[in-house]
Protein backbone atom coordinates (compact mmCIF):
# COMPACT_ATOMS: atom_id res chain seq x y z
CA UNK A 1 0.00 0.00 0.00
CA UNK A 2 1.31 3.51 -0.55
CA UNK A 3 1.08 6.05 2.17
CA UNK A 4 -0.24 9.95 1.45
CA UNK A 5 -0.62 12.35 3.90
CA UNK A 6 -3.56 13.09 5.27
CA UNK A 7 -3.39 16.60 6.64
CA UNK A 8 -5.94 19.41 6.81
CA UNK A 9 -5.36 22.64 5.32
CA UNK A 10 -3.85 25.44 7.86
CA UNK A 11 -5.96 28.57 8.24
CA UNK A 12 -5.20 31.14 5.65
CA UNK A 13 -4.24 34.33 6.74
CA UNK A 14 -7.10 36.46 8.00
CA UNK A 15 -8.15 38.24 4.16
CA UNK A 16 -12.43 39.41 3.93
CA UNK A 17 -14.36 37.31 2.09
CA UNK A 18 -16.06 38.87 -0.55
CA UNK A 19 -14.46 42.39 -1.04
CA UNK A 20 -15.71 44.41 -3.86
CA UNK A 21 -12.46 46.10 -4.22
CA UNK A 22 -10.91 42.51 -5.17
CA UNK A 23 -8.83 42.85 -8.24
CA UNK A 24 -10.37 40.88 -11.19
CA UNK A 25 -8.40 37.28 -11.07
CA UNK A 26 -5.98 36.93 -14.15
CA UNK A 27 -6.13 33.57 -16.06
CA UNK A 28 -3.44 31.56 -14.89
CA UNK A 29 -0.72 30.19 -17.52
CA UNK A 30 -1.67 26.08 -18.65
CA UNK A 31 1.55 25.51 -20.08
CA UNK A 32 5.15 26.11 -19.12
CA UNK A 33 6.34 27.46 -22.59
CA UNK A 34 9.01 30.20 -21.80
CA UNK A 35 6.27 32.78 -23.84
CA UNK A 36 4.01 32.43 -20.88
CA UNK A 37 4.15 34.61 -17.78
CA UNK A 38 5.85 33.21 -14.92
CA UNK A 39 3.12 32.28 -11.95
CA UNK A 40 3.56 31.93 -8.63
CA UNK A 41 2.50 29.65 -6.01
CA UNK A 42 0.88 30.85 -2.59
CA UNK A 43 2.95 30.40 0.58
CA UNK A 44 0.61 30.48 3.22
CA UNK A 45 1.61 32.94 6.17
CA UNK A 46 1.57 29.98 8.83
CA UNK A 47 1.72 26.47 9.39
CA UNK A 48 3.50 23.73 11.23
CA UNK A 49 6.91 24.04 9.76
CA UNK A 50 6.57 28.24 10.72
CA UNK A 51 5.98 27.53 14.06
CA UNK A 52 8.84 24.94 14.18
CA UNK A 53 10.96 27.80 13.25
CA UNK A 54 9.82 29.88 15.74
CA UNK A 55 10.15 27.50 18.28
CA UNK A 56 14.08 26.49 17.34
CA UNK A 57 14.63 30.36 17.26
CA UNK A 58 13.43 30.79 20.57
CA UNK A 59 15.10 27.82 21.79
CA UNK A 60 18.77 29.18 20.24
CA UNK A 61 18.72 26.46 17.73
CA UNK A 62 19.34 29.10 15.44
CA UNK A 63 21.06 26.53 12.51
CA UNK A 64 18.45 24.40 12.51
CA UNK A 65 15.64 26.76 12.57
CA UNK A 66 17.32 28.45 9.26
CA UNK A 67 17.00 25.30 7.59
CA UNK A 68 13.77 24.18 8.59
CA UNK A 69 12.90 27.76 6.85
CA UNK A 70 13.48 26.51 3.77
CA UNK A 71 10.14 24.74 4.33
CA UNK A 72 8.19 27.43 5.99
CA UNK A 73 8.83 29.96 3.12
CA UNK A 74 8.17 27.88 0.27
CA UNK A 75 4.94 27.43 -1.37
CA UNK A 76 3.31 24.19 -0.27
CA UNK A 77 -0.07 22.58 -1.03
CA UNK A 78 -3.17 22.44 0.98
CA UNK A 79 -4.93 19.71 1.53
CA UNK A 80 -8.75 18.67 2.12
CA UNK A 81 -9.05 15.49 3.92
CA UNK A 82 -12.20 15.47 5.49
CA UNK A 83 -15.75 17.28 5.73
CA UNK A 84 -14.88 18.70 9.30
CA UNK A 85 -17.30 21.58 9.86
CA UNK A 86 -15.47 24.97 8.42
CA UNK A 87 -13.66 22.91 5.21
CA UNK A 88 -15.38 24.72 2.90
CA UNK A 89 -14.66 28.55 4.45
CA UNK A 90 -10.70 27.15 4.82
CA UNK A 91 -10.80 27.08 0.90
CA UNK A 92 -12.83 30.41 0.48
CA UNK A 93 -10.13 31.81 2.88
CA UNK A 94 -7.04 30.44 0.99
CA UNK A 95 -7.91 30.92 -2.77
CA UNK A 96 -8.99 34.82 -1.10
CA UNK A 97 -5.85 35.33 0.43
CA UNK A 98 -3.68 33.72 -2.75
CA UNK A 99 -5.75 36.01 -5.31
CA UNK A 100 -5.07 39.15 -3.14
CA UNK A 101 -1.47 38.31 -2.81
CA UNK A 102 -1.54 37.70 -6.26
CA UNK A 103 -0.40 34.77 -6.47
CA UNK A 104 -2.01 30.38 -7.50
CA UNK A 105 -3.05 28.22 -4.64
CA UNK A 106 -2.23 24.49 -5.05
CA UNK A 107 -4.90 22.33 -3.27
CA UNK A 108 -5.42 18.61 -2.68
CA UNK A 109 -8.92 17.14 -2.87
CA UNK A 110 -8.19 13.73 -0.80
CA UNK A 111 -11.37 12.22 0.70
CA UNK A 112 -12.61 9.52 -2.12
CA UNK A 113 -14.46 6.96 -0.57
CA UNK A 114 -12.47 3.79 1.01
CA UNK A 115 -9.51 6.10 0.76
CA UNK A 116 -6.05 4.63 0.43
CA UNK A 117 -7.84 0.84 0.20
CA UNK A 118 -7.40 1.14 4.20
CA UNK A 119 -4.03 2.03 4.48
CA UNK A 120 -2.09 4.83 6.77
CA UNK A 121 -4.14 7.48 4.81
CA UNK A 122 -7.49 5.11 5.10
CA UNK A 123 -10.77 6.70 5.52
CA UNK A 124 -12.26 9.23 3.38
CA UNK A 125 -16.18 10.14 2.16
CA UNK A 126 -18.48 7.42 3.95
CA UNK A 127 -20.56 6.71 0.72
CA UNK A 128 -20.92 8.45 -3.29
CA UNK A 129 -23.63 11.14 -1.87
CA UNK A 130 -21.39 11.76 0.55
CA UNK A 131 -18.35 13.17 -1.73
CA UNK A 132 -20.51 14.12 -3.97
CA UNK A 133 -21.88 16.75 -1.75
CA UNK A 134 -18.36 17.34 -0.40
CA UNK A 135 -16.88 18.32 -4.12
CA UNK A 136 -19.50 20.35 -4.67
CA UNK A 137 -18.53 22.43 -1.67
CA UNK A 138 -15.38 22.64 -2.52
CA UNK A 139 -15.95 23.23 -6.35
CA UNK A 140 -18.31 26.27 -4.69
CA UNK A 141 -15.83 27.50 -1.93
CA UNK A 142 -13.12 28.38 -4.87
CA UNK A 143 -15.20 29.78 -7.48
CA UNK A 144 -14.18 32.60 -9.16
CA UNK A 145 -10.31 32.37 -8.04
CA UNK A 146 -7.41 31.09 -9.76
CA UNK A 147 -6.10 28.05 -8.00
CA UNK A 148 -4.69 24.50 -8.97
CA UNK A 149 -6.20 21.20 -7.72
CA UNK A 150 -4.54 17.97 -7.78
CA UNK A 151 -7.27 15.28 -7.36
CA UNK A 152 -7.32 12.39 -5.08
CA UNK A 153 -3.88 11.37 -4.94
CA UNK A 154 -3.32 7.38 -5.42
CA UNK A 155 -7.52 6.97 -6.15
CA UNK A 156 -6.56 6.01 -10.03
CA UNK A 157 -3.12 3.59 -9.25
CA UNK A 158 -5.12 1.69 -5.86
CA UNK A 159 -7.77 0.72 -8.37
CA UNK A 160 -5.40 -1.03 -10.18
CA UNK A 161 -3.93 -3.12 -7.09
CA UNK A 162 -7.79 -4.65 -7.03
CA UNK A 163 -8.08 -3.56 -3.38
CA UNK A 164 -12.07 -2.53 -4.47
CA UNK A 165 -14.61 -4.35 -5.89
CA UNK A 166 -16.18 -4.59 -9.27
CA UNK A 167 -18.81 -2.19 -8.06
CA UNK A 168 -16.41 0.25 -6.04
CA UNK A 169 -14.20 0.51 -8.60
CA UNK A 170 -17.19 1.98 -11.28
CA UNK A 171 -18.03 3.92 -8.56
CA UNK A 172 -14.53 5.29 -7.98
CA UNK A 173 -14.33 5.80 -11.88
CA UNK A 174 -17.87 8.09 -12.00
CA UNK A 175 -17.12 10.11 -8.73
CA UNK A 176 -13.34 11.03 -10.03
CA UNK A 177 -15.07 11.87 -13.03
CA UNK A 178 -18.02 13.53 -11.50
CA UNK A 179 -15.38 15.70 -9.96
CA UNK A 180 -13.63 16.96 -12.28
CA UNK A 181 -16.32 18.47 -14.07
CA UNK A 182 -17.58 20.16 -11.27
CA UNK A 183 -14.13 21.29 -10.35
CA UNK A 184 -13.60 22.79 -14.15
CA UNK A 185 -16.75 23.96 -14.11
CA UNK A 186 -14.65 27.61 -12.97
CA UNK A 187 -12.56 28.43 -15.61
CA UNK A 188 -9.77 29.59 -13.27
CA UNK A 189 -9.27 26.54 -12.08
CA UNK A 190 -6.93 23.47 -13.19
CA UNK A 191 -7.65 20.41 -12.48
CA UNK A 192 -4.55 17.43 -12.10
CA UNK A 193 -6.14 13.71 -11.63
CA UNK A 194 -3.36 11.84 -9.86
CA UNK A 195 -1.87 9.01 -11.84
CA UNK A 196 0.55 7.40 -9.52
CA UNK A 197 4.77 7.53 -9.91
CA UNK A 198 7.18 5.66 -11.60
CA UNK A 199 8.17 3.33 -9.01
CA UNK A 200 4.81 1.97 -8.44
CA UNK A 201 2.66 0.56 -11.72
CA UNK A 202 4.95 0.19 -14.41
CA UNK A 203 2.42 -0.78 -17.01
CA UNK A 204 1.69 2.58 -18.54
CA UNK A 205 -1.23 1.49 -20.48
CA UNK A 206 -2.77 0.56 -17.47
CA UNK A 207 -2.64 3.53 -15.91
CA UNK A 208 -3.54 5.49 -19.05
CA UNK A 209 -6.31 3.08 -19.38
CA UNK A 210 -7.74 3.85 -15.68
CA UNK A 211 -6.49 7.45 -16.13
CA UNK A 212 -9.22 7.47 -19.54
CA UNK A 213 -12.08 5.69 -17.41
CA UNK A 214 -11.48 8.48 -14.42
CA UNK A 215 -12.05 11.05 -16.91
CA UNK A 216 -8.79 12.75 -17.34
CA UNK A 217 -9.63 14.07 -20.89
CA UNK A 218 -11.69 16.66 -19.32
CA UNK A 219 -8.83 17.95 -16.82
CA UNK A 220 -5.90 19.81 -17.47
CA UNK A 221 -3.66 17.08 -17.17
CA UNK A 222 -2.18 14.55 -14.63
CA UNK A 223 -0.39 14.77 -11.58
CA UNK A 224 2.85 12.10 -10.79
CA UNK A 225 4.82 11.17 -7.30
CA UNK A 226 2.69 12.63 -5.16
CA UNK A 227 4.21 12.21 -1.44
CA UNK A 228 6.72 10.04 -3.42
CA UNK A 229 10.45 10.00 -4.10
CA UNK A 230 10.59 9.24 -7.26
CA UNK A 231 13.30 11.17 -9.68
CA UNK A 232 12.12 14.26 -11.30
CA UNK A 233 14.03 12.71 -14.61
CA UNK A 234 12.33 9.37 -13.86
CA UNK A 235 9.07 11.28 -13.83
CA UNK A 236 9.72 12.76 -16.53
CA UNK A 237 10.30 9.80 -18.55
CA UNK A 238 7.09 8.24 -17.34
CA UNK A 239 5.00 11.19 -17.28
CA UNK A 240 5.81 11.70 -21.42
CA UNK A 241 5.17 7.90 -21.95
CA UNK A 242 1.39 8.37 -20.35
CA UNK A 243 1.10 11.85 -22.37
CA UNK A 244 2.33 10.22 -25.52
CA UNK A 245 -0.68 7.99 -24.84
CA UNK A 246 -3.11 10.47 -23.99
CA UNK A 247 -2.31 12.74 -26.77
CA UNK A 248 -0.12 15.38 -25.65
CA UNK A 249 -1.82 15.84 -21.84
CA UNK A 250 0.29 17.76 -19.74
CA UNK A 251 1.51 16.64 -16.36
CA UNK A 252 2.71 18.39 -12.78
CA UNK A 253 5.24 16.69 -10.64
CA UNK A 254 5.60 16.27 -6.73
CA UNK A 255 9.19 17.46 -6.42
CA UNK A 256 8.82 18.24 -2.52
CA UNK A 257 11.36 15.17 -1.55
CA UNK A 258 12.87 13.59 -4.72
CA UNK A 259 16.17 15.07 -4.27
CA UNK A 260 18.15 12.17 -3.47
CA UNK A 261 15.30 9.97 -5.41
CA UNK A 262 14.25 7.23 -3.83
CA UNK A 263 16.43 4.91 -0.48
CA UNK A 264 17.70 1.61 -1.74
CA UNK A 265 17.36 0.06 1.68
CA UNK A 266 15.21 -2.13 3.02
CA UNK A 267 12.72 -1.61 5.27
CA UNK A 268 8.84 -0.40 5.38
CA UNK A 269 8.16 0.53 1.87
CA UNK A 270 11.63 -0.64 0.40
CA UNK A 271 12.60 3.12 0.86
CA UNK A 272 10.34 4.67 -1.81
CA UNK A 273 7.11 5.50 0.16
CA UNK A 274 7.09 4.99 3.72
CA UNK A 275 9.66 8.07 5.42
CA UNK A 276 12.66 6.92 4.18
CA UNK A 277 15.69 8.31 5.84
CA UNK A 278 18.12 9.87 3.67
CA UNK A 279 16.08 11.74 1.79
CA UNK A 280 16.18 15.96 0.50
CA UNK A 281 14.18 18.42 -0.69
CA UNK A 282 13.56 18.41 -4.45
CA UNK A 283 13.81 21.28 -6.99
CA UNK A 284 11.56 24.37 -6.12
CA UNK A 285 8.05 24.79 -6.90
CA UNK A 286 7.95 26.92 -10.07
CA UNK A 287 6.59 26.42 -13.78
CA UNK A 288 9.63 27.00 -15.25
CA UNK A 289 9.89 23.61 -15.71
CA UNK A 290 12.23 23.52 -19.02
CA UNK A 291 9.52 20.70 -21.03
CA UNK A 292 6.69 21.69 -22.56
CA UNK A 293 4.56 18.92 -21.24
CA UNK A 294 5.70 19.36 -17.60
CA UNK A 295 3.54 22.20 -16.30
CA UNK A 296 5.25 23.04 -13.23
CA UNK A 297 7.39 21.51 -10.49
CA UNK A 298 5.01 21.25 -6.93
CA UNK A 299 5.23 20.68 -3.58
CA UNK A 300 2.26 18.56 -3.22
CA UNK A 301 3.21 16.65 -0.10
CA UNK A 302 4.80 19.38 2.70
CA UNK A 303 8.04 18.20 3.70
CA UNK A 304 7.91 16.90 7.37
CA UNK A 305 4.73 15.77 7.21
CA UNK A 306 4.74 11.93 8.42
CA UNK A 307 3.14 9.67 5.29
CA UNK A 308 2.66 7.04 8.20
CA UNK A 309 3.52 5.72 11.62
CA UNK A 310 5.45 2.91 9.57
CA UNK A 311 8.90 2.84 11.44
CA UNK A 312 11.60 4.84 13.05
CA UNK A 313 9.37 6.67 15.48
CA UNK A 314 7.38 7.84 13.10
CA UNK A 315 3.93 9.54 14.11
CA UNK A 316 0.91 9.30 12.09
CA UNK A 317 0.12 10.31 8.52
CA UNK A 318 0.25 13.61 8.12
CA UNK A 319 1.63 14.65 11.34
CA UNK A 320 4.27 17.07 11.65
CA UNK A 321 7.69 15.61 12.02
CA UNK A 322 10.33 18.13 13.06
CA UNK A 323 13.15 15.56 13.11
CA UNK A 324 12.33 14.34 9.18
CA UNK A 325 11.92 17.89 8.59
CA UNK A 326 15.28 19.10 9.01
CA UNK A 327 16.53 15.70 7.66
CA UNK A 328 15.07 16.71 4.52
CA UNK A 329 16.30 20.17 4.93
CA UNK A 330 20.24 18.94 5.53
CA UNK A 331 20.56 16.35 3.67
Amino acid sequence: MRVRSAALAVAACSVLVGCSDDPAPQPAPTTASPSASVEQFYTQPSGPAVAQVQQWEAEGRVGDATAVRRIADAPTAVWFADADPGFADEARDLVTAARAAGRTPVLVAYYVPQRDCGGHSGGGAPDAAAYRAWITQLAAAINGSPALVVLEPDAVTHVLQNCLSPESTQERYQLLGEAIRALKADPWVRVYLDGGNPGWVKDVDRVVDSLRRAGVADADGFSLNVANFETTEANIDYGTAISDRLGGKHFVIDTSRNGNGPARTEGPGDGHWCNPPGRALGPAPTTQTGNPRVDAYLWVKRPGESDGACGRGAPEAGQWWPEYALSLATS
